[in-house]
Order: C-alpha cells, then structure tokens, then sequence
C-alpha cells in the first residue's frame, strides 16, 4: 500500500537546520541561498576572499551593495517569498529573527520522514484512549514528594502498549519520496497572544522579542521567515499493516483528535476577531467532515502547531490544567485565567494574518 501526504496549509517538516542571514541575499523577491563553495572557488583565484572572509566573520548578513552580485549567479536555489509584502518586513526585522528554519531534504529535495507521520498519528490515538481519570491520576504522581521523571508514560503505555506490544506496531510508514524545491516558498509567520483588558474582555495582541509582549499592532511584533511547503503539495511514501479495521481505529482516533484541536482554534480565531484565520478553519473542519476515516485523516503535523497538537487532550479540561500547574513553566500562565494555550503561530497569506502551520491530509491507497 502507499500513502498520499497532501498539505492543506503551509507545512514545515524541519530537518533542525536554518539559513543564517550570511547564507542568502534576497533580491528580487527570493531568498537566494549561497553557493558558499563555488564562491570560495571563484574568490580564490583573486584578491578578494580576504574581504568576504571578514564579511562573514563580523556582520549579520552581506553587504548587497558589495556582494549582491552572487545573489544572481551564485545560488544554489532561489525560494520565493510567498508575499511581496513579506520583503518590507524582512528588510525591517532584526539579524537575530534572520534565521531561516528549512524543510527535511534528501540529495534530491525535500521529504517527510517517518517519524513525524506515525508521531502525529500516535498523539490521536492516545487521545482517544486518555480521559479525566488519566489527568487525575497524572496530577497525584506530579504531587508526590518524589514526582516521576517522564509521568506520561505509563499513561502511554496503559492506553497503547508497552514495547512489545504497542498497538501502533500494527502499521507502518516509511519515509515519503522527495520532491522538487518548487513547492517551497518562504512564509512571514507572526505570534498571536490574549491580552487580558478590564472587565473580563479578551483582545488580540502579538508577541515580540524585544520591549512589551503585548503591541498592539501587527508591524511592531517580531517577524519569523519560515520555508514551508505551499497548500496542495504531495509527498508518497510506502504503508503497511496488518488489517483494515485497525487503520479504520487509527484514523477515526485522528480526526477526533483534529475535531478537538479546530474547534479550540475556530473558538481562538473568534474570540480575537481573525476572520481569515477563521475562515480558514471553518475550511479544515469541512474537509475533516468529509474524511473518510476508514482511509483518510486530518493531521498537524510537524512546525509550529504548539501545545494543542501535541499534548493528546484539551488543554481546557481542569483535570489537564492541574497536572500543567506543576511545571513552573505553565503556571503564569494558568495564573492569568485566560484561555490556555494564549498564543498561536500564525502563517501570513497576501499580506494577511490567514492560516495555521501544518494542517495535512493522509490517504491510503
């Protein structure tokens, strides 16, 4: 059997690496990356590999006015920024929001492992099988004197399987084949964040790295530049299991597991008056309704999809909230009484703040 990965929205299954700002110019609406060998070929035979040696060495990123030369014969691939208006933002931003996050590649182009597939579809089956008394129960072996180092998983294993008989071990999926850097672009992506007003009102607010945390418009928050693959693109890869009717469980564990995550979304996207990015989940939630779960699902996977996609319940529920309260990470956060989690990664579309990162369709055929 194979498998059939189609992107939805924009999608980033990262390989851990970034483009550094001394390792692409942008020109005319690109970000060319560098072919920093056949460059050091060509200074080599010259008196100027000093000079771009220190370039390197003591700046944030080239110099076009001196260097822009090699952004149009010496790249080793060119990817479009998705908007026109994202190169303003770009040219604005801080060397330090530069770095460039870019998409798991092979010697032919980009892939999606294995493991972010069966990772999504795990966290789906666990959902499904976690309830209350699992968070309960979580939240008593957190508060004892000598706290578990991974409290989880035995949670895990009670609902899946130990090692030897885990139910996902039932199906298998390889890596997907590669496809061409053509179906990468390179996306503004914005922090949304909840800003607690008087009264009990909620409004929109977006994170920034530098001075408040909370600006009030969108141009003052801190940009990231993200390569994405674009909505409609396919990655196939090989599938196998053991019976039909497992896969039929798997799937339909998924889409709940989706079902859960877009409705906090689409109650997000509401509340701070996002209408695109609203849309754009009324969008998902038709396509999960249509979803065969018998040989289709609804996944997040990969970047930026946060907490919701990744912690197999509703970050809501009051059982789940008491096992976060024991990680100082979480508790200001709780303390504020707002909607948990507060922020969103947000994809920009036309200059918009429109979609959400890594929304996927899996089909088996």
């Amino acid at each position: 059997m194979k498998y059939r990965i189609t992107c939805l929205t924009p999608t980033l299954i990262g390989d851990g690496q970034r483009l550094a700002p001394i390792d692409y110019m942008v020109w005319k609406e690109h970000v060319n990356v560098l072919d920093q060998r056949r460059i050091f070929r060509l200074l080599a035979k010259g008196p100027r590999l000093d000079g771009y040696l220190n370039q390197l060495k003591t700046v944030d990123k080239l110099d076009f006015a001196s260097w822009g030369g090699f952004a149009q014969n010496f790249a080793g691939r060119r990817i479009p920024f998705e908007h026109a208006s994202s190169v303003p933002a770009w040219e604005r931003a801080h060397s330090e929001n530069l770095f460039i996050p870019t998409f798991a590649a092979l010697s032919k182009g980009p892939y999606i492992p294995a493991t972010a597939i069966k990772g999504a579809l795990r966290s789906g089956a666990v959902f499904e099988r976690w309830n209350d008394a699992t968070f309960k129960q979580l939240a008593e072996r957190m508060a004892e004197d000598r706290p578990p180092r991974n409290p989880a998983t035995k949670a895990e294993d009670a609902a899946l399987g130990g090692s030897s008989s885990n139910k996902m071990r039932r199906f298998s999926a390889g890596d997907s084949g590669e496809i061409a850097y053509s179906a990468m672009k390179v996306y503004l992506v914005r922090v949304a964040t909840l800003v607690a007003r008087g009264g009990g009102k909620i409004e929109l607010g977006w994170k920034t790295t530098r001075g408040s945390a909370e600006p009030r418009k969108i141009d003052e928050s801190t940009p990231s530049f993200v390569e994405m693959a674009i909505p409609g693109t396919s990655f196939e890869g090989s599938w196998s299991e053991k019976n039909s009717a497992d896969r039929s469980r798997l799937f339909n564990a998924a889409n709940k597991f989706a079902a859960s995550q877009l409705a906090s979304h689409g109650r997000y996207a509401e509340s701070t008056g996002l209408s695109h990015l609203l849309a754009t989940v009324n969008l998902l939630q038709k396509r999960l309704e249509g979803a065969d779960s018998g040989n289709s699902c609804l996944l997040s996977l990969g970047w930026g999809g946060g907490l919701i996609s990744k912690a197999a319940a509703d970050p809501q529920g009051e059982e789940f909230r008491a096992v976060l309260r024991n990680y100082p990470f979480y508790q200001r956060a709780l303390q504020t009484g707002l909607p948990l989690p507060k922020t969103r990664r947000i994809v920009f579309e036309q200059g918009q703040p429109a979609t959400l990162p890594g929304w996927v369709l899996l089909e088996t055929h």
